[in-house]
């Protein structure tokens, strides 16, 4: 047998640590290098599109393995380009998270790769995870096997068979969504497939409606919130979050008026839930972020999800429709495998109803941003479930939708990043669940709840024909 050839591709995004990144990506390299590989592929981080096309010269099919190093979260944009149409599996290798407790991601690199294996999936593509660092020996083996052919394997998608709700109860629910509107604002972000969605499928399946505006419509509205309107929402915020008057008074207001805007166009449509495009235009063009504003929706009752996450509202109002409660849209971030641990994530956007300890629920400046406002405190403990209605990239289901499903325990702990975090211990094996979220194609993105509201959700799948994966 002669010299393996693997082809290593390492993305990263400068709003995360790319010092850190740059050094694990290059121990990457080394490794493959160490286990007798001929590397080839960029020297250096992949973090613009003109990086990408340059990265794409080196992607051959031809080689032993295809390695697309996460040395960061980025979006999938570099993984459509540079893999759609390979017919071999890309092996994506995320690291774990190096910073202490209680500062941001520094990396978020599990997410990115859950994320390029959702893109890559749906358009018919195949993935492999690897998730350490160069230095496991774990990850060793796991390279030298690949090198030989022998690729980690993908789990095979559970198919539990488990008791549902009454058919009335369910029946109610779903009529309870139909003729429900929900508000979306701008595009999905660049490279965030999850955030697609088809608005004739969404009637259609469970009669939900879209009032769809642009950012700059959003934004007018914001800037024409009146200041008296302004002051008002900002005094009211402040008694229920005192943390607010820590920050920089000037994004404090800009929150107060999101939160008017979005508040007053909801009510004016009589919308069930909102999703926004937070990013980049809130804080590059006018100044702070969302989060908070949609912290302060979900508080009142509307659910809110950021990345203009549509499928991820329709979970929300699924949930809620079931009895779920307030819920809050998260990345999986981190796994723990000893403790059969999963943390689950977002940037600031959670009620502060969900909070570990409500009276505590501290408005800070966004992890990466820099700017307010968002919340940083930890999630509430307790049985948790978390779903999320995706697309289903079986092409036999006449719905193209599935429903994954999960549950464990959200265990107390310091938040662990930046944000809002709860660590659960899933009831599921979590390596296998983690491997099937990025190998089976699912959306970086789920919906957490603290309510048992599972045989709703069985229910409501199987009357809608919508097939259900549940670990």
């Amino acid at each position: 047998m002669g010299t393996p050839r693997a082809v290593v591709v390492c993305t990263a995004r400068p709003t995360f640590d790319l010092d850190a990144a740059s050094e694990r990506a290059r121990a990457a390299r080394t490794l493959l290098e160490e286990l007798g590989a001929e590397v080839s592929g960029p020297d250096g981080l992949v973090l613009t599109p003109d990086d990408t096309e340059a990265a794409a010269e080196f992607v051959d099919p031809r080689a032993d393995l295809v390695v697309h190093v996460c040395a960061s979260f980025s979006d999938a944009s570099a993984a459509l380009r540079l893999y759609a149409g390979l017919d071999r599996p890309v092996l994506l290798w995320s690291f774990r998270e190096p910073g202490p407790v209680g500062d941001r991601l520094w990396l978020n690199s599990l997410c990115g790769a859950n994320l390029f294996g959702h893109a890559l999936v749906r358009e018919g593509g195949s993935v492999r995870l690897l998730h350490g660092d160069p230095e496991e020996a774990a990850v060793r083996e796991t390279l030298r096997a690949a090198l030989g052919g022998e690729l980690p394997t993908a789990p095979p998608l559970p198919d539990p068979v488990r008791p549902p709700a009454p058919e009335p109860r369910v029946r109610q629910a779903l009529e309870a969504l139909r003729g429900k509107r929900i508000g979306v604002v701008g595009d999905a972000p660049s490279g965030f497939t999850p955030s697609e969605y088809d608005a004739d499928l969404l009637r259609d399946v469970f009669g939900i409606e879209v009032e769809r505006i642009e950012v700059e419509d959003a934004f007018t509205r914001t800037l024409g919130v009146p200041p008296e309107a302004v002051e008002k929402e900002l005094a009211a915020a402040t008694r229920a979050r005192p943390s607010l008057l820590g920050l920089d008074p000037d994004q404090a207001a800009t929150f107060a008026a999101v939160t008017s805007a979005l508040r007053d166009w909801s009510a004016a449509q009589v919308l069930a839930g909102v999703a926004v495009r937070c990013w980049p235009e809130f804080p590059t063009q006018l100044g702070a972020c969302p989060c908070s504003a949609l912290s302060r929706l979900a508080d009142e009752g509307v659910p809110t999800a950021c990345e203009r996450d549509v499928h991820g509202t329709v979970t929300m109002l699924l949930l809620e429709a079931l009895g779920s409660g307030t819920t809050y849209l998260v990345d999986t971030v981190d796994l723990d495998a000893e403790r059969n641990l999963v943390r689950l994530w977002h940037c600031g956007s959670a009620a502060t109803a969900l909070a570990a300890d409500p009276a505590a629920a501290t408005q800070s400046v966004h992890c990466n941003r820099k700017i307010g406002v968002a919340g940083d405190f930890p999630l509430r403990t307790g049985p948790v479930v978390m779903a999320r209605i995706t697309e289903d990239p079986d092409p036999s289901n006449a719905t193209r939708l599935r429903l994954l499903i999960a549950s464990g325990t959200s265990l107390p702990e310091p938040n662990r990043f930046q944000g809002n975090t709860a660590a659960v211990r899933l009831d599921a094996d979590a390596e296998g669940f983690v491997h099937g979220l990025v190998t089976g194609g699912f959306p970086h993105h789920t919906v957490l709840a603290w309510t048992d509201v599972r045989p709703g959700l069985r229910a409501a799948a199987g009357a809608c024909g919508i097939p259900v994966v549940e670990w």
